[in-house]
């Protein structure tokens, strides 16, 4: 079985090489919505797979993270970045180009890094992330599974260790250690209750 959550977000870039000149030479913004889809064959104590309120917490927190931030290419030239680093208080810097392919592709590794990483409290079993769409527009989405977000040789390898969060976004989650936790592997505990 699939379940879905959607998260929205308002975020800014520049996808550098892509075709669109407006798009590669020019900061501009969307009004993202992201459908993380979970996928279990089990049932929890609440005969749920992954109870949503659960993912207002440690899932909504990294999304939320690209709300009102500006999307940096750790590739970009390094004058832009440290521009854009020092006239925003929230931004994050990816190992990849910020494109909706790819943040559909770092919003599944995250995810599953998560899931993998969560002591569950209420039953939950084999739950994975199915996949990840991320809308940049109301017309355009690219949807990323598995075999996408692996896919390092064809895609570009994301390493979790590369992204960066500002100081401000992490001051803004509910556990600010939660990334040095998350590429530590460190277990992160779901809550008994939300």
């Amino acid at each position: 079985m699939i379940i879905r959550k959607l998260f929205k977000f308002e975020n800014a870039h520049i996808v550098r090489n892509c075709t669109s000149r407006r798009c590669s030479r020019s900061i501009h913004g969307h009004s993202y919505k992201v459908e993380v889809k979970l996928e279990s064959n089990y049932l929890d104590n609440g005969e749920m797979i992954y109870d949503f309120g659960l993912m207002k917490v440690t899932i909504k927190d990294l999304i939320d993270s690209f709300d009102h931030a500006i999307t940096l290419w750790d590739k970009d030239d390094k004058e832009y970045i440290e521009y854009a680093k020092k006239f925003s208080e929230r931004w994050i810097i990816l190992p990849v180009n910020p494109s909706a392919e790819q943040f559909s592709r770092v919003f599944f590794l995250i995810i599953d890094r998560v899931l993998e990483l969560m002591e569950f409290n209420n039953g939950e079993r084999e739950v994975k992330v199915h996949s990840i769409v991320v809308h940049e527009t109301d017309t355009g989405y690219a949807e990323c599974f598995r075999d996408d977000a692996y896919n390092f040789e064809g895609m570009g390898e994301i390493k979790l260790i590369d992204i960066v969060f500002s100081n401000r976004i992490k001051e803004e989650w509910n556990d600010q250690t939660l990334w040095d936790k998350i590429i530590k592997g460190e277990k992160l505990i779901s809550p008994k209750e939300v």
